[in-house]
């Protein structure tokens, strides 16, 4: 019994330290977040996009866009992306063996025709069957191949791809018209730039015409949201923040824009892992810090990226399940990183963190929550302490989640009406009650699933760009 209650006592003082030391990271990532997106902010005022369209100097981008089942969004998306401000791209649609009307869809909005394309196959992937060219759109080019998973799809359209820079996007996501010129101005302005991640957020509640977000306004659904307090969250403080600090491990798979180079130099997209975004990243990173060459990967606030999000609890809880098996995956391929002084912040910051609080962060949460009782019946448990506990870690993440959305709202003035700030400063306070349980219990259960699960997608479901 003692022993029992040692072991308790002992698992109270670690969690303390633990919620101390996590929170101290938080307030390191609110700090640089608010600086980065106040210094954006006050300085985009005096940034002359037409300046930047008008230089000689800029680099040629593909976009690659790897496609399953998106016969909803597709055409509005493509259309998003072929209305791009920017002198020189090209678009490349990877159909990746979808099951309905996908390439039918292609087929008929861009007037596609099959060619001849000739090109090196730098990376092995499943065979191409076929290639289209749009008679409408000279830079738009469709690519049918045999189902290999989007890694796989990302590959072929990286052999296909003709530019120095890449961008990886979603295929049910839209982009601002000047998120390419945002984000590449930063490969000009220093060759060391390998990556950048722009922000996500929610398309769910947007007015779209014609594939251009024209307004943003909340979405009816609670789930839909209470994610956009998420996204504000994640970006604009973790991002940021690991960004700031120059340990940035991840870019959305949503939105990044990469150099073709590099990314060919170091194999492409990994196909055995569903976190192939954050893994190509981290090899970025880990590649360069073995060949002790001067990089930067890096994070800012625009471009703007949007992105359906789920709108039902089963299919965003397939969602987390996967990212957090990613993330799982991701730490174990680069374990060698983890307390290695070789690769610098990232190895004994980035990497620790990533392990410590948010790999086993809900076995820690799902745990407490289990031992809650233990504690009351063998009457270890303090109900004033337990409280006053209980009530600050609501508190804190209340206010990191209202600094966020703060950014979202007033620095950005994303959502310009007043009602919808203030029911997003609402959402912020409820997010802890319930909401952050239930999702801290799905990522709980993908710990325990990750290899059996190595590998496996699911499917998701999209209401499509014709609620919006």
């Amino acid at each position: 019994m003692n022993l029992l209650l040692d072991f308790l006592f002992l698992y109270q003082v670690v969690i303390l330290w633990y919620f101390a030391l996590l929170n101290l990271f938080y307030a390191l990532f609110a700090f640089f977040g608010l600086g980065m997106v106040a210094r954006y902010a006050r300085e985009l005022s005096e940034l002359s996009l037409k300046d930047l369209l008008e230089r000689e100097a800029y680099l040629p981008v593909s976009i690659l866009v790897p496609t399953y089942n998106e016969e909803k969004t597709i055409a509005h998306s493509v259309r998003s992306f072929l209305s791009l401000h920017y002198p020189e791209f090209e678009v490349i649609v990877v159909a990746d063996g979808p099951k309905d009307r996908t390439l039918e869809v292609l087929k008929e909005a861009f007037r596609l025709v099959e060619v001849e394309w000739v090109y090196r196959r730098a990376l092995p992937t499943k065979p191409v069957r076929a290639v289209y060219r749009s008679l409408v759109y000279p830079n738009l080019i469709v690519v049918d191949k045999e189902n290999g998973g989007k890694a796989d799809a990302l590959n072929a359209g990286l052999n296909l791809a003709r530019y120095p820079l890449f961008c990886a996007v979603d295929a049910d996501s839209l982009l601002d018209a000047q998120a390419l010129l945002r984000a590449s101005r930063l490969f000009l302005e220093d060759d060391r730039v390998l990556a950048v991640g722009g922000t996500i957020r929610p398309l769910n509640g947007a007015v779209v015409r014609e594939g251009v977000v024209e307004a943003l306004h909340l979405p009816r659904g609670f789930l839909e949201k209470m994610q956009i307090v998420e996204y504000a969250r994640a970006f604009f403080m973790g991002r940021a923040g690991w960004s700031a600090m120059g340990a940035l491990l991840i870019i959305s798979g949503a939105f990044g824009l990469f150099r073709r180079e590099e990314a060919l130099r170091v194999g492409g997209y990994r196909t055995d892992t569903v976190g192939e975004d954050m893994e190509l990243v981290v090899r970025l990173h880990r590649r360069a810090r073995e060949e002790g060459r001067e990089y930067r990967i890096v994070y800012t606030p625009d471009p703007i990226c949007y992105t359906e999000v789920p709108a039902d609890w089963a299919t965003l809880r397939k969602q987390r399940n996967r990212w957090h098996r990613g993330l799982w995956e991701v730490l174990w391929n680069h374990r060698v990183m983890l307390f290695n002084p070789r690769y610098g912040r990232l190895g004994l910051l980035a990497m620790p963190y990533f392990v410590l609080f948010e790999a086993l962060a809900p076995v820690v949460e799902v745990l407490g929550y289990v031992l809650f009782p233990v504690f009351y019946l063998l009457g270890l448990f303090n109900a004033e302490f337990a409280f006053l506990f209980f009530l600050l870690a609501v508190a804190y993440g209340v206010l990191l989640s209202q600094l966020a959305v703060g950014m979202e709202t007033l620095l950005l003035k994303r959502y310009p009406r007043l009602r919808d700030r203030l029911a997003l400063l609402l959402l912020a306070i409820l997010e802890g009650l319930g909401y952050r349980q239930i999702l801290a219990w799905e990522r709980f259960l993908a710990t325990f699933q990750v290899w059996r699960k190595r590998g496996v997608w699911g499917e998701m479901r999209r209401k499509g760009l014709e609620s919006t």
